[in-house]
């Protein structure tokens, strides 16, 4: 239009030729020809009328027609960024299905152009493009639920839980004590739970719970937050910090969660967290079925529509949380736990090592791979060893009991076990006596097991109870001569003197 304005001033104005009018702003003769035809046809004769209008009035005056017809072919832009949220629409794709119900609608760039002009109306950013089934925004809200304790009458505050998929807006929310990991992973798996299924992505805000190392490049994510995303085969996407947009999908699911359901719950007083979620799902129904005016559909038919049939399907476990630890090996091939001890194979002693800890179990773990597994004690200053852990020396000497080493010198003979027997009773405690036993029953691979049960009558028979006495028996061939008998002691008769009184001396 300011081409056109120009032309009007240097004719009416200025009065030049045609060719002079053209050279001067540009264009051919015939275009400004064509602009003065216009101006005429329009009722307008001099350039004091063109001064005081507007470009858009100047506009409609000298193409009245253009400006008909192309009204007729606006594109639904509401339609265009509902169906932008589906996998693989663009731009190009809606502008060609458009001509196909238009063929007399705009061209590509015009077409973008106004999508653009709506999308600014609304307050939308043009950044981010939300496609189902891509994105689940997560927060926590500024402001709070609470309940009430019953005995001492106080009002305790909770925190409100807010997670939103980024095509349809579907939400889910619920109130936990704290922020801590545990609530905060088992929020995120309650709320898959209710979407029916995951999203590729996870946004949330840089919290403690889910990052570990804030930063705003390569931000450092919570260990089993990792666990839980690679468990249900997706990835964590940290917003920036401070960077709201980043995550402007969800900031409005929380204003919008605060209006509808927190500003509800305001004259409303519940004592325990599970009354009070009973009354947050109930309102988060209402929610979620409320048209929204934009869409004009409500959340759950956007829901039903788009992120629904892109979600992925849950594992068929529940995932279960956990925390992890890393732990130095003792010289004991144990590691410690809690106040509990675990053992691991005694080739790793020294080794630094990561320990995953549930409420069941304890797994153990060396550069990324499992090395030990064992049930969760929750008795402190105890031991829990399997015995393939230990070297084999150390499972060997765990291995012996009185009865094996019993059983095992009845195999030699009666003498043996009765020798086994006595050594094992005699000793303040029976593993004082293992060695003892053990070395005398192995001198049997050396003299057989006949000279080594001898060798026991004799030790027997001699009140001897240590393995030198055998050992030494053996070697001096003892075991071959014959026991000597035991003659019972007689009776001396009393001795005859002149210096010993009788009985009679005191009658």
């Amino acid at each position: 239009m300011r081409q056109s304005k120009e032309i009007l001033r240097q004719k009416w104005q200025c009065g030049l030729s045609h060719r002079d009018v053209a050279a001067s702003v540009g264009v051919s003769p015939g275009a400004v020809g064509e602009t003065l035809r216009r101006a005429q046809q329009s009722g307008i004769t001099k350039y004091a009328e063109v001064e005081e209008m507007a470009p858009s009035e100047l506009e409609a005056r000298l193409y009245p027609s253009t400006e008909k017809v192309a009204a007729r072919f606006v594109p639904d832009c509401a339609w265009i960024h509902r169906e932008r949220r589906r996998p693989g629409v663009t731009l190009e794709l809606l502008h060609h299905e458009y001509l196909e119900k238009e063929p007399g609608g705009y061209g590509y760039t015009q077409f973008c152009e106004l999508y653009r002009r709506w999308a600014k109306q609304r307050g939308a950013s043009m950044r981010q493009v939300h496609i189902a089934g891509e994105k689940t925004f997560i927060d926590y809200s500024g402001k709070r639920p609470c309940i009430w304790d019953a005995k001492a009458g106080a009002k305790v505050e909770v925190e409100l839980f807010v997670a939103v998929l980024g095509a349809s807006s579907y939400t889910f929310a619920e109130a936990t004590k704290t922020q801590r990991s545990r609530d905060w992973i088992g929020s995120h798996t309650r709320a898959v739970a209710y979407f029916g299924g995951a999203t590729t992505a996870y946004v949330c805000d840089q919290l403690r719970s889910g990052v570990t190392t804030p930063c705003r490049y390569e931000p450092g994510v919570q260990r089993t937050y990792e666990d839980w995303a690679e468990h249900h085969n997706a990835v964590i996407l940290p917003a920036r910090a401070r960077h709201p947009k980043d995550k402007a999908k969800v900031e409005v699911a929380v204003q919008v969660a605060q209006r509808w359901i927190l500003a509800r719950l305001r004259n409303e007083r519940y004592f325990s967290l599970d009354s009070l979620n009973m009354r947050i799902a109930e309102l988060l129904e209402d929610l979620n079925n409320r048209t929204m005016r934009v869409y004009r559909a409500s959340r759950r038919e956007m829901f039903e529509r788009h992120d629904k049939p892109a979600l992925r399907g849950l594992p068929p476990t529940t995932f279960v949380y956990s925390t992890w630890k890393r732990a130095k090996v003792n010289v004991d091939y144990h590691i410690e736990v809690d106040g509990h001890y675990y053992s691991v194979p005694h080739q790793h002693m020294g080794d630094e090592v990561e320990a995953r800890v549930t409420a069941s179990t304890v797994e153990v773990l060396r550069d990324g791979r499992r090395i030990a597994s064992h049930a969760r004690s929750y008795k402190r200053g105890q031991h829990t060893t399997v015995d393939e852990h230990m070297p084999v020396a150390h499972r060997k000497h765990k291995e012996w009991s009185p009865s094996r080493l019993i059983n095992w010198a009845g195999t030699i003979g009666a003498q043996t076990k009765a020798l086994v027997e006595a050594i094992l009773s005699e000793r303040r405690h029976p593993e004082m006596g293992y060695r003892s036993c053990l070395g005398i029953l192995r001198l049997s691979k050396k003299y057989g097991e006949s000279r080594l049960e001898a060798a026991c009558a004799r030790a027997v028979q001699a009140r001897a109870r240590s393995y030198r006495h055998v050992d030494s028996i053996l070697k001096n061939g003892l075991d071959r001569q014959p026991l000597p008998t035991q003659t019972p002691t007689r009776k001396e008769a009393p001795l005859q003197h002149e210096n010993i009184r009788g009985a009679h001396y005191y009658n």
